[in-house]
């Protein structure tokens, strides 16, 4: 039983690290001006190397990413 228990919480780690990078490129290619829905499939799909692709993709120029920089100011 202790065998299972070990994989399960194993398994919810890969779950929190799987869903955090989705919500992450989902930011970022929201903020780049490519929307959420391309980055939250990115991020889905491609687990952690999904944000890494947002990082490297370069933003629109009307985006706020381009306007207020990487990091929003605090309002």
């Amino acid at each position: 039983m202790m065998i299972l228990a070990l994989i399960g919480a194993k398994a919810l780690y890969l779950l929190f690290i799987w869903m955090g990078s989705a919500i992450a490129a989902s930011w970022l290619s929201d903020r780049k001006g490519y929307g959420e829905k391309a980055g939250l499939a990115t991020g889905l799909c491609l687990t952690f190397v999904g944000l890494i692709v947002w990082l490297v993709i370069p933003p629109k120029a009307d985006s706020r990413w381009k306007q207020e920089g990487p990091i929003p100011k605090r309002g």
